[in-house]
């Protein structure tokens, strides 16, 4: 324990040197933040929402919708955000590189205030259609946002301090999710007369980031390997970690920058059709299908439907939430001290254990849920069991193995590769789940249990750790994987002798 504990004291002394503490506080505002509260600031709010797609249909028709028609202009507005949220993560790769990493972060905040706008009036014009706009918006401000934020928080960190800088954004996207159930409390802004309002929150976090932004320094990887500035480099490094020579990360990005010329920035189909990075690219996409469709995003969007359908009490379902919020945050904060000692391959597989078993259990209860008054509470209980594993687990892991398992020619690729599978996972998902609860009960939460399934076979048994470890020798360890005695590169090879 003293040497965890001078450890951490070490950690600090490193982040308050510079401005870096600084700037990962408002990359996340702007980032991960928006994407967190804007999941689950639509949950507290959604039976408001719906109440005003019936009236505003009853005032232009003069006759109440459908209740099909209700629910599918519904799923339109929670599931349009990740069809935005897809066109956002499909730009990265132009915007980040036509702009750099600190003008396409003001830009997006820019995008984010002007959905708020739409957003804020959509209330006073009658228009359902308005909420939908707002959320694209939101959904691209999003998308982008979030890629560009872990990309920008793996450019600027030490080797030594990567696990914990990258891991921040998650812990904003849990401070976010908190935000949203906090701030769609009926006594503060989630009452009827005030939904609009709640939906435009974190537009006030947008511009706080337009503001500071610029005063803070660019990402000295992009600096030093995509611009080739050596010096706006060590000077972007010293602003952020205080003085020093950092020859240590400078010969890093030399060797990476030498890595690049043999193999120039790849698109992402020839990042498809790449075999060194094969395995990069299975484990990134096996570990973000299992994330979006481990029933985390539906906790998250649908934590009001799902605790109804648990009989919780209608007047206590935002509550429960709000304790859901708080246990997400406090367990992203505490791996975050953990990562480092632990690495990230325990961490995945364990807790992608852990929330199988809890899903399985959860359908048990709600089965149960009538046989007394006390199991829907035992229900609540799991799933923020569920999210307390999530978020030490796969959600902190997930946010360091994007910057570490890519070389800086693949990364932007990558991301885009990953943000469009990522944001088509959760627009099915946010178009399908309030369909499948209806029609499957608690047996949805059976396929979500197969997936963290799914999640900890693979982690445990292929996925290599990359505490501690350049980007080229992780490249290294994936080449190194083999499948029934073969690897890729072996196939490449015998392929090519043919």
């Amino acid at each position: 324990m003293p040497v965890n504990t001078e450890r951490m004291e070490t950690l600090l002394r490193q982040l308050t040197h510079g401005n870096a503490l600084f700037l990962i506080i408002i990359l996340g505002l702007g980032g991960s933040f928006q994407s967190g509260y804007h999941i689950t600031g639509l949950s507290s709010p959604s039976p408001h929402i719906q109440r005003f797609i019936n009236s505003s249909w009853f005032d232009r028709y003069e006759e109440p919708p459908p209740p099909q028609t209700t629910t599918m202009i519904w799923s339109l507005i929670v599931s349009m955000y990740a069809v935005g949220g897809l066109f956002g993560a499909v730009s990265v790769k132009l915007v980040s590189c036509m702009l750099g990493r600190k003008k396409a972060m003001i830009c997006n905040s820019f995008i984010a205030i002007i959905a708020a706008g739409i957003m804020l009036t959509s209330k006073c014009a009658r228009s359902y259609e308005m909420i939908i706009v707002a959320r694209i918006l939101y959904g691209y401000s999003a998308g982008l946002g979030m890629s560009i934020h872990l990309m920008y928080l793996g450019e600027i960190s030490p080797r030594k301090l990567r696990g914990i800088v990258t891991l921040t954004s998650a812990t904003f996207t849990s401070l976010g999710k908190l935000s949203g159930q906090f701030f769609g409390l009926s006594e503060i802004l989630g009452g009827e007369e005030l939904w609009n309002i709640v939906l435009c929150v974190p537009a006030f976090f947008s511009l706080v980031q337009v503001i500071a932004l610029p005063f803070l320094p660019e990402a000295p990887r992009y600096l030093f390997i995509e611009k080739g500035d050596d010096k706006a480099c060590t000077k972007a490094l010293q602003s952020l970690w205080g003085p020093g020579d950092y020859k240590q990360e400078m010969d890093e990005m030399l060797a990476e920058q030498a890595a690049i010329e043999a193999a120039p920035l790849k698109s992402p189909l020839q990042l498809l059709r790449d075999r060194t990075v094969r395995w990069q690219l299975i484990t990134m996409s096996t570990i973000y299908c299992c994330n979006q469709l481990s029933g985390m995003p539906a906790i998250s969007t649908f934590s009001f439907d799902i605790f109804l359908k648990a009989d919780i009490p209608r007047d206590k379902i935002r509550y429960v939430t709000l304790g859901l919020g708080v246990s997400e945050i406090i367990t992203s904060i505490s791996c975050g001290l953990l990562i480092e000692h632990t690495g990230r391959r325990p961490l995945l597989w364990g807790g992608y254990g852990v929330m199988s078993a809890s899903w399985v259990l959860v359908t048990v209860t709600l089965n149960l849920k009538d046989s007394s008054y006390w199991v829907p509470y035992i229900t609540a209980s799991l799933i923020i069991l569920f999210i307390i594993f999530f978020c030490g687990g796969p959600a902190g892991a997930t946010a360091t193995l994007h910057s570490e398992l890519f070389i800086q020619s693949d990364r932007l690729a990558a991301f885009v590769l990953m943000g469009i599978q990522r944001w088509l996972v959760f627009a099915v998902l946010g178009l399908v789940f309030p369909f499948l609860i209806n029609a499957l009960n608690s047996y949805c939460f059976v396929l979500f249990a197969c997936m963290c399934l799914l999640g900890c076979l693979y982690t445990f048994f292929l996925l290599p750790e990359t505490k501690g470890k350049t980007m080229l020798e992780i490249s290294e360890e994936f080449k190194a994987i083999t499948v029934c005695g073969k690897s890729f590169l072996e196939e490449k090879r015998v392929e090519t002798k043919l």
